[in-house]
């Protein structure tokens, strides 16, 4: 009987595992193309600009006929500003942005989630209902209050707000986080004498570093890869980002420099892709965490 039992209940798997081999090649297969297919464009921007200008739009291969490196010294150099220049305007603004949306977003979703006060669910409604409002609604407002500020041509439009705790998602985001940590030690930290705010240093944020983590990735690459913002609000080209630097590439009304570009657009992603690579395990972590009873 118990051989029986151990035969019925280990001959299983192998058959299983013989049926699903078929099926999961023809998944992974499909994946590796997908995965291919979307990777395309961007290996074929990284190929473009390495290739001799004539040649950027005469093939669709990613292999070039000749490797050519004076795209991104033409790139970097070619404009009446070096584009490093762009690359360290756009740093300044992403670098203050993750700290004011880390600092501000941490402690209102702190004071949401663990401080009792009137009309707490009122404002976290409202809060939640600031995600539903187009950012094209608020636009002109925030131009005319900022206008008046004198504050166009200068960062502070792009950077001040989100000293404010002005992203609401971050703030819904962490809020979920906090909710997950037990109370228990909130009360224990009380009990020995500890403040509001000695709690929320010494107790929540030493234990919400992924969902900060995954906060500070999400504003770095948002904010390094805006284009609209910038747009609206600065004029002077001192003060342009990369990505307005980049559109600097193109003329409708003259010629227009594509390899230049596609050289100098390699290297704006390669900040992104570092930032992500060096803080991939707590962005996951947090994304996985948020919202989990622990």
């Amino acid at each position: 009987m118990t051989n029986g039992i151990t035969t019925a209940v280990t001959a299983p798997p192998s058959d299983i595992t013989k049926r699903s081999l078929p099926t999961s090649v023809a998944i992974h297969t499909l994946l590796i193309l997908g995965s291919l297919l979307m990777l395309y464009p961007l290996l074929w921007m990284v190929s473009a600009s390495v290739r001799p200008e004539n040649e950027i739009f005469s093939s669709t291969s990613l292999i070039p006929s000749s490797i050519d490196f004076s795209s991104y010294l033409r790139g970097w150099t070619g404009l009446d500003i070096t584009f490093g220049r762009f690359f360290w305007n756009s740093l300044v603004i992403s670098v203050l942005t993750v700290i004011g949306n880390v600092v501000a977003c941490s402690l209102a979703a702190y004071a949401f989630a663990r401080l009792h006060f009137a009309g707490r669910n009122f404002w976290f409604a409202i809060m939640l209902g600031t995600l539903m409002i187009p950012y094209h609604v608020t636009l002109i407002p925030q131009y005319v209050l900022f206008l008046n500020l004198g504050w166009v041509n200068t960062i502070l439009p792009l950077v001040v707000p989100k000293f404010l705790a002005s992203d609401a998602f971050f703030i819904f985001l962490m809020v979920q986080f906090f909710r997950g940590i037990p109370r228990e030690l909130d009360e224990a930290a009380m009990m020995d004498g500890c403040s509001a705010w000695r709690i929320y240093w010494k107790i929540m944020l030493p234990l919400s570093l992924p969902v900060l983590a995954t906060a500070a990735i999400f504003s770095f690459i948002w904010t390094w890869d805006d284009f609209f913002g910038p747009l609206i609000y600065l004029n002077d080209m001192n003060t342009y980002t990369i990505q307005l630097g980049l559109r600097t590439f193109v003329d409708s009304t003259s010629a227009s420099d594509w390899g230049g570009l596609f050289a100098m657009s390699t290297l704006t992603l390669v900040p992104v892709f570092l930032f992500f690579l060096f803080f991939q395990r707590l962005l996951i972590e947090g994304i996985a965490t948020t919202g989990m009873k622990r």
